[in-house]
């Protein structure tokens, strides 16, 4: 059960419709986790971060497989199962690449080494080494491209953080954790 309730996204009024009608307009649909953060100031900071994040280097596919991959990491089940949608019929990737993202991997060697540093920053809450930077560099990785990550995945923590301390219904087909595969 939900901690927070959503708006009504038929009845908000003022800067959280702006902002559902943004989602609407993106997504075609509100999903539960937007109506929640419509509640505070949350919803216009993820929108902010995530609008500019998708217009950086770093492609669609490879966003949605940080987001699957810090997901998994976190144990969110919204955020896994949104990604695990919108990596299908957004970004097109195919099961087995979802299935290899979730674990920090991919079959194309930029990918899994977008998904190595990715993993560097979640793991080292940001403490990256220098090998870390240079292996990256190394594998054709731009500053460019090594900033975004560290968007991308603090965009992810943010939204697993609140899906998970307000209990978010999810409302894409779910997907659970590996780690929680079997917990109740």
């Amino acid at each position: 059960m939900p901690r927070v309730t959503p708006v009504e996204p038929a009845t908000v009024e003022g800067r959280a419709k702006e902002l559902l009608d943004t989602v609407e307009a993106s997504l075609g649909a509100t999903p539960n986790m937007t109506t929640t953060m419509a509640r505070s100031s949350v919803l216009e900071g993820w929108l902010g971060l995530s609008g500019a994040l998708q217009k950086g280097p770093i492609r669609a596919g490879d966003a949605e497989r940080i987001a699957l991959a810090v997901a998994e990491a976190n144990g969110c089940s919204y955020c896994l199962s949104a990604h695990a949608y919108l990596g299908t019929n957004l970004a097109r990737l195919d099961g087995d690449e979802i299935e290899r993202a979730r674990s920090f991997d991919s079959v194309s060697p930029k990918s899994a080494a977008i998904l190595a540093f990715a993993d560097a920053v979640l793991t080292a809450t940001g403490d990256v080494s220098d090998e870390d930077v240079a292996t990256a560099r190394a594998a054709g990785l731009s500053d460019a491209e090594l900033g975004d990550i560290v968007g991308h995945v603090a965009v992810n923590v943010l939204t697993n953080l609140f899906n998970r301390t307000f209990a978010v219904d999810v409302d894409f087909p779910v997907v659970a954790p590996r780690q929680h595969a079997t917990a109740s």
